[in-house]
């Protein structure tokens, strides 16, 4: 599974910490949405550039927003396996209060000159760094 996200947003960055520091099966690689790794294998599904949400591809099938991060949650070790409980609820109800949080992350969480560079303990989990 593979976890494209936007690599100069603060809260993005924090969130694969976090996902990294809960991937006890060691289940997830991650590249950011300004990679070429991710320009070259998302653009035949979706417009990169466009993009402000969390991509995860699963098996080439690719989710984003709401579903990327309750499918997340479900692989991480821990309680948050529990929180996938709520893709009962429709996905545009999920998906307004995930577009909410993803408009103002930059003036919420701050914004990076730069994409995250990966500790060398886990330059492996990082595809096209």
């Amino acid at each position: 599974m593979i976890i494209f996200f936007d690599g100069v947003c603060n809260l993005c960055n924090n969130s694969v910490q976090f996902i990294i520091k809960r991937d006890k099966k060691n289940k997830f690689k991650f590249a950011s949405l300004q990679s070429s790794f991710a320009k070259n294998n998302l653009s035949k599904h979706i417009d990169v550039d466009k993009l402000e949400s969390i991509v995860l591809l699963n098996e080439d099938k690719l989710y984003t927003k709401s579903a990327a991060a309750l499918l997340i949650a479900r692989e991480l070790s821990g309680m948050w396996p529990i929180f996938y409980v709520f893709i009962i609820i429709p996905p545009f109800i999920r998906d307004w209060f995930y577009n909410i949080i993803a408009k103002n992350r930059y003036r919420i969480f701050g914004k990076k000159d730069s994409c995250m560079i990966p500790s060398p303990a886990f330059t492996e989990k990082f595809l096209d760094t």
